[in-house]
């Protein structure tokens, strides 16, 4: 029996859809097939009830799918054990300090095997490094897809207002988007980060708010300098991200209700994450103390 079936079998539970599963593990369909298939032809027992419509877990489908996760988990704690010491390269950004030292400790403590080296990138190259292998994992905001990528979400983070001391609703509490009607939207470029930019303008367009856009700027400490120096504009950002870009000159306000952007880790597809599951690490990054 070969762990490649095993992992196979186990993504195509997870997605019942061989489909997705191919395109998880970053192979051809039929490939995954026949891998099931050959699981299915040495343990004697379906695993999968399939149909044009659906595809689901028999009983003993339910019952090896339990008994995979543990053997794979297994694996990884023998290369654990072989290798004293298992590297884990993190692709990051600016924006993510607290969480980062929260989820590299909750690793270590998970396990003192883990030597994380962090990688900064900007999100694009995060991705184009992990699809090649040259690190093992990324964290990420906002909508993240691609072939070759197991994308989990992992935490979920407020939005704020950011806006300049000297503007008019600076003394509020909490603001509501169409408060900042009149004042004209300033976000860092798109380039920066696709995903969160993204993310930002959905999470406006669902409050109901059709924001003036302004002028990209360069970057997250960019946009907070700029917004500052502007009484006239206003700015979204995520709250920890704000957290790395300390200013006396603006105002960061919650809103009401609130907005929010979802935090991902992103993973190879074929789940080669070395040392550790990847539900492991969404979990470390999951909470920041």
């Amino acid at each position: 029996m070969e762990l490649r079936a095993l992992r196979y079998f186990v993504t195509v539970a997870e997605e019942l859809h061989f489909g997705r599963a191919a395109d998880r593990l970053a192979i051809a369909q039929p490939a995954v097939s026949q891998q099931v298939a050959r699981l299915e032809r040495e343990l004697g027992v379906r695993l999968l009830d399939r149909s044009p419509r659906h595809v689901r877990l028999t009983d003993a489908g339910q019952r090896v799918l339990d008994a995979a996760r543990e053997t794979l988990a297994s694996v990884d704690r023998v290369r654990i054990a072989a290798g004293g010491v298992t590297t884990v390269r993190i692709g990051t950004a600016p924006g993510l300090t607290r969480r980062l030292e929260s989820g590299v400790e909750a690793l270590r403590v998970a396990g003192t095997w883990f030597d994380v080296v962090l990688v900064d990138l900007p999100v694009a190259a995060r991705l184009r490094a992990l699809r090649r292998g040259d690190i093992d994992l990324a964290l990420a905001r906002g909508g993240v897809a691609g072939a070759g990528l197991s994308v989990r979400e992992a935490w979920t983070e407020p939005l704020h207002a950011v806006v300049s001391v000297r503007h008019p609703l600076a003394s509020r509490a909490a603001l509501a988007p169409g408060d900042l009607a009149g004042s004209v939207l300033r976000l860092p470029s798109r380039r920066c980060d696709p995903p969160l930019h993204d993310a930002v303008l959905t999470a406006l367009d669902q409050a109901g708010a059709r924001p003036r856009l302004g002028r990209p700027a360069a970057s997250t400490q960019a946009t907070v300098v700029e917004v500052g120096a502007d009484a006239g504009t206003w700015a979204v950002l995520p709250a920890e991200q704000l957290a790395d870009a300390p200013s006396t000159r603006v105002r960061v306000i919650p809103f009401d209700p609130p907005l929010t952007v979802a935090g991902q880790v992103i993973t190879r597809a074929d789940d080669g994450t070395p040392g550790h599951c990847a539900d492991v690490v969404v979990e470390a990054f999951r909470h920041v103390a």
